[in-house]
């Protein structure tokens, strides 16, 4: 176990460093757009290559930063009903959403868009808008992001088990919307006396 949770800790610093050095993508992302803003009105001039340049940024931000999201467990799911649940039940659906939805999910995506990234790659794929950029990026840019995502998935099923046989703490415990209400009213009331 212990070399598997080596394994999960390298997964997740690896993650962590590329989630957080992708959210500067969204800062040029919005350079990006307000540039193109500014000329397309100022000078009534566009370019198909920086409308691309903008959603290639985005997509690449979402994509790669899709993995980190998950370590945070910051990743969508319905909390009022996940919160009705204890603790080891909610770590048994997380343990069964990851190894039955999360990798099958994923697994498929890598396996269909490894062939279909090469074949982009291979054949030179560039935009069918006039001036538009190579398209073969993005299509990598799909493949890596789900990629990262199905590691991450890797790393969040030995973590779940792990802290299920009481190898390690609970990196994330679950706080209710109303538990959180709670904890933030008494801060409040602490700051308000002090």
């Amino acid at each position: 176990m212990e070399a598997l949770l080596a394994l999960s800790r390298m997964i997740d610093r690896v993650n962590e460093a590329i989630g957080k050095w992708v959210s500067w993508l969204i800062l040029a992302s919005i350079l990006v757009s307000s540039i193109n803003a500014v000329v397309r009105k100022t000078f009534n001039m566009s370019s198909n290559a920086w409308l691309e340049l903008q959603w290639y940024l985005f997509g690449a931000a979402f994509l790669l930063a899709a993995a980190y999201t998950l370590k945070q467990n910051e990743h969508i799911r319905i909390d009022v009903v996940y919160g009705l649940w204890s603790r080891r039940v909610q770590h048994w659906i997380d343990l069964l959403g990851h190894i039955f939805f999360l990798m099958p999910f994923t697994l498929l995506m890598v396996y269909y868009l490894v062939p279909y990234a090469l074949r982009s790659f291979r054949s030179g794929e560039m935009s069918t808008n006039a001036g538009g950029l190579i398209i073969w990026p993005a299509k990598a840019l799909l493949l890596v992001g789900f990629f990262l995502l199905a590691v991450q998935g890797i790393s969040e099923i030995i973590k779940k088990i792990a802290i299920m046989r009481g190898r390690m703490d609970d990196p994330n415990p679950f706080v209710s919307a109303h538990e959180q209400a709670e904890i933030e009213a008494k801060t409040l009331a602490d700051e308000v006396r002090s």
